[in-house]
């Protein structure tokens, strides 16, 4: 091999060499973003200052009301299900969800007597496609680590990670991306 190609081909290296040196220095926003976790004090102020913030006083009071008070308790009944990953049994009652739910793709389930949103998240392609063929008075078997409750929706929302019917796997929830 000649010198001149010898001479090249060490550039060429050297080159990834100190480009993949720059490229690991290199600091990205996510890494300068991260910040120490907020002490007991922090969150309680931090708390307090929303509960007096309009939407903290709003939510208190719906807390307090009738409604609120259901949902709660609906969220009572199931809480154990979800703190041990057991699979939880319940029957479609609708396919649709109440309209002015904005939660994706879901269907309203009835679990231990108490009606629930059962949300999928966005639809994307055919992902749900074996979801709709279920119908009401189904039984299924449902996983969730996920349930929330707000002000605007009369159930609470069980974010669905694993649906079957009859021993059949109908919906299983894939981490799209992430660490």
């Amino acid at each position: 091999m000649s010198i001149q190609k010898k001479f090249v081909y060490s550039l060429i290296l050297l080159s990834f060499v100190v480009s993949g040196i720059l490229f690991a220095n290199r600091e990205t926003p996510s890494t300068k973003s991260i910040s120490k976790p907020l002490s007991a004090t922090e969150r309680q102020e931090a708390k307090k200052n929303w509960e007096a913030s309009p939407d903290g006083i709003r939510y208190k009071k719906w807390q307090a009301s009738p409604a609120g008070v259901k949902v709660q308790a609906s969220v009572s009944k199931i809480k154990k299900y979800m703190r041990q990953n057991a699979p939880i049994e319940g029957v479609v009652t609708s396919l649709t969800l109440p309209k002015e739910a904005k939660v994706g793709f879901g269907l309203m389930v009835r679990i231990d007597g108490d009606e629930f949103i059962l949300a999928f998240g966005d639809e994307s392609a055919n992902e749900f496609a074996h979801l709709r063929s279920l119908k009401v008075n189904d039984k299924i078997m449902l996983k969730s680590r996920t349930i929330s409750k707000a002000p605007k929706y009369a159930f609470p929302i069980v974010g669905a990670e694993f649906v079957q019917r009859e021993q059949k796997l109908l919906y299983k929830y894939v981490s799209k991306g992430g660490c």
